[in-house]
């Protein structure tokens, strides 16, 4: 046939009809072993989960096996005599792809413990910040003498340890833009609090009226919960260049001079080496086929929808997939040298580039930390000019000023918004894993899609099935059961007519299947393999005899929501382009059907990365929309970047935005919510600014105290978190 013999997957999940029940994989006395962690990116359920381990815990020398649905990965335990082919085929006689990944490289991208210290933080100063109100209740009620200083006592007690472990992020984050010779918002940040527990504790003992401790956490109490709001929104975000890294095949079966094979690291392969490709396995180098013919699995690399032949001084790429015959490869890049690692390279670069985007909030606190700094020191010089040396009073009305200008309503401001609108986007289908994807989606003005996975589903289906006789039909079903080709499980599932009855029945890799039917000789696959002229669309040639070859022609189905989404971002003035490393025929017949002018074909993963920068360089703002590995440097190199859930880990990794359902049409939906999201981050700071006119001379003139700038700078920061559920 045209495209490579590859295990057809399942078009539902596997284990959803009939799973069968997770076993109990631990056992006693486990010895030491070998772990090995595959790649599953068709799990999707807990019925996958139990069959994928129950299936796995059969095989023998497996200990244990685990598999993890949200990263789309199983952890196995086994023996050091198991292997991950051995795995990889077993899984996929189960219906599931799998593939390989070096621990040893994902072990740098494990969840660092940011998160959970930021939680465990936040719950400290709310159990602490209740408390220390509680006791704050009998001061305000009129206790005086010893028992109010023993409230406050007991207050210090509570609120020093709580601001000394729960401050720490902002501490560490002042401390460090001070070194670096510049005042970032942790600044004013930590004074505020250090002078508000300071001025408390001074208080305290000289047994003033009023301490100021509530103040002080509660302070640190708002500034962590928008801190944690904004970390949860960057949580999900990894390093595509280390997920694209692990696809790298660890070890290859290197040939010897004597014509025996044995298991090497990739790293000890040498140019001019020979290497042996066995079927279902991932080709572990760049080189060039000395012998054998079989299909190739390109998809991850070039998006080409369907299988690629290949044969002698073909040449190869490292992470395609080898389908039907064994290949002898000479190795002509391997390890860093290699395509594959050279595109991970590519992706890190573009990452670095897309960090440096400021956002909203960094460009404001750029103005906001210096003026801040310099209304506090001007109360401070000026009520001890005023006040005849009165340092108490002064520094009191310096501390209720800098609290009350405290940024924490602009702390809040966009993780509110952020929150709120990845609220309303996920029920739409789409994750939001970056905190500044929305305000960058609000910027597009071009988007760049891929095909195959992306506007497309990657599934063929026959499209002129009725204009052929029931006789041929019928022996193309017989011919086509016996292959797991693309187009043969196409033809199978769409075919209602009965299968002939062909005898002889033989799969020739890398060209079709051929058998024997009324005494002639059939067969099904490649134009030249049958002797039919090829055709410039996608097609399976089906030849009986000597009749003339017929041609059954196939098309990729849409995904759900492409032709709406097309529309809907065109009518928004977007510039839509469609970039694809499948054959120009099946490209310009998908632009055809969504009225895309502008598309390019046969690009390779390079070429599309290059495509995005040179939109970027012209001034434009690109949203690159993919799935595949070949589109994971142009996702990194994209102002904002889109990707389904299906598609590869490295693809979804790179992006911003993950599509989680197969409709796409919320995309366009996606643009317009980013561009209510930024106006109410504006509006957030217009709140936060108003709110300091008015709060500012109040503090300055004397008439706040530590206590009521606090209470002053939680109200604020309540409006901006009210505005911000407005998108819902």
């Amino acid at each position: 046939m045209s495209a490579a013999l590859q295990p057809a997957g399942p078009s539902a999940c596997p284990a959803c009809a009939a799973a069968p029940a997770a076993e109990q994989l631990a056992r006693a006395g486990r010895q030491a072993g070998a772990r090995l962690m595959l790649s599953l990116p068709t799990v999707h359920c807990a019925g996958c989960i139990s069959a994928v381990e129950g299936d796995l815990a059969r095989h023998p020398g497996v200990n244990s096996a685990r598999v993890n649905l949200t990263l789309k990965r199983v952890t196995v335990d086994a023996e050091p005599e198991v292997t991950a082919g051995a795995l990889i085929e077993r899984l996929e006689r189960l219906g599931y792809e799998a593939h390989e990944l070096d621990p040893g490289t994902l072990s740098m991208t494990q969840t660092d413990r940011q998160g959970r210290e930021l939680l465990m933080r936040l719950g400290v100063a709310g159990f602490a910040m209740m408390n220390i109100m509680l006791l704050s209740v009998a001061v305000w009620s009129g206790a005086e003498a010893a028992t109010r200083d023993l409230f406050h006592f007991i207050s210090a007690a509570i609120a020093i340890p709580t601001v000394a472990f729960s401050g720490q992020p902002f501490f560490r984050n002042a401390l460090a833009a001070l070194r670096a010779g510049r005042l970032g918002m942790d600044v004013p940040i930590s004074l505020a609090i250090l002078l508000a527990t300071g001025i408390s504790l001074f208080e305290t003992f000289n047994s003033g009226a009023h301490a100021y401790f509530d103040a002080a956490v509660m302070l640190t109490f708002f500034l962590l919960a928008g801190r944690y709001l904004d970390y949860r929104t960057r949580a999900v975000a990894r390093s595509a260049a280390q997920e694209l890294a692990a696809l790298e095949v660890p070890r290859a079966r290197r040939i010897a001079p004597d014509g025996t094979e044995e298991e090497v690291p990739v790293s000890e392969l040498a140019a001019g080496a020979l290497v042996r490709v066995r079927p279902g396995g991932r080709v572990p180098v760049d080189g060039v086929v000395t012998e054998g013919t079989s299909e190739l699995d390109r998809s991850l690399l070039t998006g080409e929808s369907l299988p690629s032949w290949a044969g002698p001084q073909t040449a190869v790429s490292a992470g395609e997939v080898n389908l039907t015959g064994p290949l002898t490869v000479r190795v002509t890049a391997a390890g860093r040298e290699s395509s594959l690692h050279r595109m991970a390279d590519l992706v890190a670069v573009a990452e670095s580039a897309r960090n440096r985007y400021t956002s909203l909030a960094d460009r404001a606190a750029r103005a906001y930390a210096p003026v801040v700094h310099l209304l506090a020191l001007g109360a401070l010089v000026g009520w001890l000019w005023v006040s005849g040396g009165d340092l108490r009073l002064a520094v009191n009305i310096a501390a209720a000023t800098l609290i009350i200008t405290c940024p924490c309503a602009l702390g809040l401001a966009v993780p509110a918004v952020v929150t709120a609108a990845s609220g309303r986007l996920f029920r739409d289908g789409l994750l939001i894993k970056d905190g500044t994807a929305l305000e960058r989606l609000a910027e597009i003005d071009t988007v760049v899609f891929d095909k195959t996975g992306t506007l497309t589903l990657g599934v063929p289906e026959p499209v002129n099935l009725d204009t052929h006789p029931q006789p041929a039909r019928r022996v193309a079903l017989a011919l086509a059961r016996a292959s797991s080709h693309p187009l043969a499980a196409a033809l199978t599932q769409a075919e209602t007519v009965p299968p002939a009855d062909v005898t002889d029945i033989r799969e020739v890799p890398g060209y079709g299947v051929e058998g024997r039917w009324q005494g002639r000789r059939v067969r099904l696959g490649r134009a030249s393999w049958v002797g039919a002229a090829a055709e410039t669309v996608t097609a399976a040639y089906l030849r009986i005899g000597d009749e003339p070859a017929r041609a059954f022609t196939f098309s990729d189905r849409l995904r759900p929501g492409a032709e709406a989404a097309v529309q809907t971002l065109r009518a928004q003035g977007k510039a839509v382009r469609l970039i694809s490393g499948d054959v120009p025929a099946a490209v310009a017949e998908l632009a055809a059907r969504l009225g895309i002018d502008d598309w390019q074909a046969e690009v390779l993963p390079e070429g599309k990365a290059e495509a995005v920068q040179a939109l970027t360089e012209a001034g434009h703002r690109v949203l690159m929309v993919g799935d595949g590995l070949n589109d994971t440097a142009a996702l990194a190199a994209a102002h904002v970047s889109v990707s389904p859930a299906s598609a590869l880990d490295a693809a979804r990794v790179a992006s911003d935005i993950v599509l989680l359902g197969r409709d796409i049409a919320p995309l366009g939906r996606a643009a317009r919510v980013a561009r209510l999201s930024t106006r109410r981050i504006r509006e957030n700071f217009a709140i936060s600014l108003l709110y300091n006119a008015v709060a500012v001379p109040v503090a300055l003139l004397g008439y706040a105290s530590p206590l009521l700038a606090a209470l002053a700078m939680s109200a604020s920061s309540i409006t901006v978190s009210l505005n911000a559920l407005r998108l819902k």
